[in-house]
């Protein structure tokens, strides 16, 4: 027996209710707009920078429109209006006047019917930034396939210094000894702010801020490195929080590879209001759909609050709801990195048959996906041969489940952030089982009657059942009782709230009609 699913009409009504769960939440995404949205409409007219207080232009602008209580009709509309009132030449010279005008009068510029002189030349300013972000997604698609990516499951190796140039020198160091992926982690807490920090930054708590500097920096590192190695190296950054959409949008400007991108933890994991994040990852991943960025779901994090044993259907179910809006997004199902993990209890009798399982079903469930394996770290201590050892049985999973993407787990992860030779020794493990275990299902079989084949189905049906009560009450009822990762949040809590706008029936933003 190869598969381990024994009724494949299970999965097939699993896709079908969590399509139905992720339409009704569409409705009310189609129906707003946010503020991260808009300012993520401005950058992709290239504002850029900060004014003399340190404030983000797009802050700037967005944060005056929403003040003015007409926000309601997009950002672009003011512009446009702006533009046609005062009957300038250049978009960007609209821009930068309403940037520093003392006294505008927006219920005017909102209440003005655009004519089509207008909407010609605003169309067109838009195709012409939505071309460039194609040509660089072009030039990104060309690069590896003169250099070739690797074989999978990708090595995933992740650097967090807090200063960009020494993150730098730690990922080319990273790739040089074999990783195929470097992931910068954000600085702790970036997903909070409502704005994007500016520039190349060399402090942060627990990571690197993700800015658009930083992002150009490493990507430019990565490639010299990558043509020295003679194989592309990947980037990876975290597109969530209350800035979402606008770092999709530099993401996709500066060529970044992979982005952490899940349609539920902001809701979770950091109290964002659950409007704002469903509306805001729909946007940043149609960005990821159009300029070829796979998405990182986070269902490993619910393993770190929940049991992984009693509470493994939850990761399938969230898996499949996050497939369906990164269908509705327009995402491939080869841009899908959903994300699970190795965390059942190690003391616990047959815990590798258990982890194994699971991973068998998720890979057989989603054939296509660049499924993203996280290492053990819920069970981790100070013991760095008893991690080194569960690292290595992590090892050996990802690799006879082909996993797509396999996140290095480090013999130090309880101890410190991984030192150069950490990542070495994790590096070694790796090579090692995954060169040991490469024929190993060529030469295996599951027994129809198997702890293996039982425990999978287990879960499937578990899984199939809790989607039936979403569909059937709601994905914010089923949130606010604490179903998922036993966190409870509302619909009308969270952060960023302030920041969901109900759109006006003359809302006008071509930059979403391109990306659709």
């Amino acid at each position: 027996m190869k598969s381990v699913i024994k009724d494949y009409k299970i999965v097939d009504e699993c896709r079908q209710d969590a399509m139905s769960i992720a339409l009704e939440v569409q409705k009310l995404i189609d129906a707003h707009t946010t503020s991260s949205v808009e300012r993520t409409t401005l950058r992709f007219m290239d504002v850029d920078g900060v004014d003399d207080s340190g404030v983000p232009l797009a802050n700037v602008l967005v944060d005056r429109a929403i003040k003015s209580g007409y926000a309601n009709k997009g950002i672009v509309r003011l512009i446009a209006a702006y533009y046609q009132d005062e009957e300038l030449d250049n978009i960007s010279e609209a821009i930068n006047e309403l940037l520093f005008a003392e006294n505008v009068n927006f219920e005017k510029l909102y209440n003005m019917e655009l004519n089509k002189k207008t909407l010609s030349s605003f169309n067109k300013f838009f195709k012409e930034k939505y071309n460039k972000l194609k040509k660089i997604k072009e030039e990104k698609i060309n690069k590896k396939q003169k250099l070739g990516i690797g074989n999978e499951p990708l090595k995933y190796l992740i650097v967090a210094t807090g200063n960009i140039y020494e993150d730098v020198e730690q990922a080319k160091a990273a790739a040089e000894t074999g990783a195929d992926i470097i992931a910068v982690i954000r600085s702790t807490a970036q997903s909070l702010l409502d704005y994007v920090p500016y520039g190349a930054t060399t402090e942060g708590y627990g990571g690197t801020y993700a800015t658009q500097e930083n992002f150009k920096i490493m990507r430019k590192a990565l490639d010299k490195v990558g043509e020295k190695l003679g194989r592309y190296i990947h980037l990876v950054n975290y597109s969530s929080g209350l800035c979402m959409a606008e770092i999709a949008y530099m993401g996709a400007k500066e060529g970044l590879d992979y982005l952490l991108n899940d349609a539920m933890y902001g809701i979770l994991f950091r109290d964002i209001n659950m409007k704002r994040t469903f509306i805001d990852q729909y946007i940043s991943r149609l960005f990821c759909s159009k300029f070829e960025i796979t998405i990182n779901t986070g269902e490993d994090n619910y393993l770190t609050t929940a049991d992984a044993f009693d509470f493994g259907y939850t990761v399938l179910t969230s898996q499949f709801i996050n497939e369906a809006f990164a269908l509705l997004a327009g995402l491939k199902e080869e841009q899908m990195g959903l994300g699970h993990a190795y965390e059942i209890d190690p003391k616990m009798k047959d815990s590798w048959l258990y982890e194994f399982a699971q991973a068998k079903l998720i890979r057989e469930v989603f054939p296509k996906a660049k499924l993203k394996y996280m290492p053990p770290t819920k069970h981790m201590n100070g013991d760095i041969f008893y991690s080194h050892l569960l690292d290595a049985l992590f090892n050996i999973t990802s690799k006879i489940t082909n996993q797509s993407i396999h996140l290095l787990g480090i013999p130090t992860e309880a101890l410190h952030t991984p030192l150069l030779h950490d990542r070495f020794i994790a590096l070694k493990n790796v090579d090692y089982m995954f060169n040991a275990f490469d024929g190993f299902m060529d030469n295996f079989e599951i027994k129809e009657d198997s702890l293996i084949v039982k425990r999978a189905n287990y879960i499937l049906d578990k899984s199939a059942n809790f989607l039936k009560d979403i569909k059937n009450r709601g994905i914010d009822t089923i949130i606010s009782e604490g179903k998922f990762a036993n966190i409870k949040r509302t619909m009308t809590s969270g952060k960023g709230l302030d920041g969901v706008i109900e759109k006006h029936k003359d809302y006008y933003n071509p930059m979403i009609d391109l990306l659709k």
